[in-house]
């Protein structure tokens, strides 16, 4: 009865989920899915875990689980924002690596840089759970020695740290494939840069990255970007639309634009629609993100593989508890230029 589980039919000690699996034929993973009830099981595996789960006399007990070893199987998840279409996805990608080896996923929105404070001190509740994933901003960066305050295992994702693992976009890779887009359609370029957080306690260079590898891209073709071919503004789709008026102001379609978010792009799009302009020959428009809503809407996007970057971030933070050793390991993902409507047309 220590682990709250019947005594096995076949009189050893009671079973565990490795057993569970075995007898199914099926992994560890898939009789976690069962027990937390996920809907990503087959019905007729569901069935068979079960009966195999019965016949076995297994019972989960996630307490005593818990105690065994003094772990708490809970991963703290530090990001800046959670209503974001973004970070849902990562948080998705995470949750469910997590979940395949029973994990629970503690989420601590820093929102503010009054709430980041209380991450400063190492007696935060998020330092108290088995390993952290940090995401967007490396916090790291805040301490001496560019270490967090604690001992336990930390990944970055949207990020790249030389202290911790991470698992990173290659967002300068995106410009370079924006750029080359652009250039192949003909016309002027232009660019729509995001301004990027001033507090410091929040700064991240993603949005200056997609701009800078843009820019290198088209000065490797001896195409110049002048300062004002470059709009910058807040993350808004009011932004994208300010910045096709002012390009407006500047040259006759057609225009090739690079919003360094979806967004933006929207924007963008909004903007020459409501101006008469036909999208994807008067205005082409490129963003970055790839958004589930850029398909419906006919944007050609740069798609990050969100979802992908939280599972690794999730399993690189599961070998270190699972005990790897040595240096911090970084994976890096490169974007996919999705060509849709808005930029189909090159005439």
């Amino acid at each position: 009865m220590g682990n709250g589980s019947r005594t096995p039919k076949n009189g050893r000690n009671a079973p565990t989920i490795a057993d569970v699996a075995e007898r199914a034929g099926v992994g560890i993973g898939t009789v976690s899915r069962v027990i937390n009830n996920s809907p990503a099981v087959r019905p007729e595996t569901r069935a068979k875990v079960q009966a195999v789960m019965e016949e076995l006399g297994y019972v989960p007990n996630p307490h005593a689980r818990r105690i065994a070893g003094g772990r708490s199987y809970t991963v703290s998840v530090l990001l800046p924002f959670v209503g974001t279409e973004f970070y849902l996805r990562l948080l998705e990608g995470i949750e469910a690596e997590l979940g395949e080896q029973r994990y629970d996923l503690a989420l601590f929105p820093l929102l503010s840089k009054q709430r980041l404070e209380r991450f400063l001190n190492s007696s935060a509740l998020a330092y108290h759970t088995d390993g952290l994933i940090v995401a967007s901003y490396d916090l790291a960066e805040r301490f001496p020695g560019g270490r967090l305050p604690t001992d336990r295992p930390v990944v970055m994702v949207d990020a790249r740290s030389e202290a911790y693992d991470s698992a990173y976009l290659d967002n300068a890779l995106g410009g370079r494939l924006a750029a080359e887009h652009l250039l192949a359609l003909g016309g002027p370029v232009f660019a729509v840069q995001i301004e990027e957080e001033l507090d410091r306690a929040f700064a991240s260079t993603v949005f200056s990255a997609r701009i800078g590898g843009f820019r290198e891209a088209l000065a490797q073709v001896g195409v110049p970007l002048p300062e004002d071919h470059i709009f910058r503004t807040r993350l808004s789709a009011e932004g994208g639309q300010i910045a096709l008026q002012r390009f407006l102001e500047l040259h006759r379609p057609p225009l090739n634009v690079f919003a360094a978010a979806d967004v933006v792009a929207l924007g963008v799009v909004e903007a020459a629609e409501r101006l008469g302009l036909e999208v994807g020959r008067e205005v082409r428009v490129l963003g970055f993100d790839g958004q589930p809503w850029t398909a419906a809407r006919g944007l050609s996007t740069l798609e990050q593989p969100v979802e992908t970057m939280g599972r690794a971030a999730a399993r690189m933070l599961i070998e270190r508890l699972q005990g790897s050793e040595g240096p911090p390991r970084h994976q890096r993902f490169e974007p996919r230029l999705v060509v849709r409507a808005s930029t189909q047309t090159g005439s």
